[in-house]
């Protein structure tokens, strides 16, 4: 296994941008190709996009972002995008790319790091605590959690 950031290997850039084109098919497209050209070069530390690779095939991804698409724009950074292919789940590979992200949170210099989800049950399993609701722009709201690094 191996955690692919994008900054670090920008040669993954297009099949990055593939990748989370293809496991959220529901937000535009060009969302993630601009958000991911735009990070290799960005000024700051955020935003990150990670690819979990097993051998040389993408299995999962992440990225590492200041805002969700939520309301709660005083707390940063975000985990997001956590995805992990069906036929690879159950293997804890989720916990691989939650902790890049918790590393690179903490070497960043910040102590929390956020993620916002309907799921309930799931991120609890790798320490993240429930700490209220978040509202979104088109009118849905979403669990918000948070986790010291």
């Amino acid at each position: 296994m191996e955690i692919i950031s994008i900054r670090d290997k920008p040669t993954y850039r297009d099949r990055a941008i593939a990748y989370l084109q293809k496991c959220w098919p529901s937000v535009r497209p060009e969302i993630y190709d601009d958000c991911i050209r735009h990070s290799i070069d960005a000024r700051d530390h955020l935003p990150q996009w990670y690819l979990l690779m097993k051998e040389d095939e993408i299995i999962g991804c992440a990225g590492l972002i200041t805002n969700d698409f939520i309301s709660r724009g005083d707390l940063y950074p975000w985990i997001c995008a956590v995805f992990i292919e069906e036929s690879h789940r159950g293997n804890a590979y989720a916990r691989l790319l939650m902790e890049k992200a918790k590393s690179d949170t903490k070497r960043f210099g910040y102590q929390y790091l956020y993620l916002s989800t309907e799921h309930v049950g799931y991120y609890e399993k790798y320490g993240f605590t429930y700490i209220g609701q978040g509202y979104h722009p088109w009118g849905e709201d979403s669990r918000i959690y948070e986790i010291k690094v």
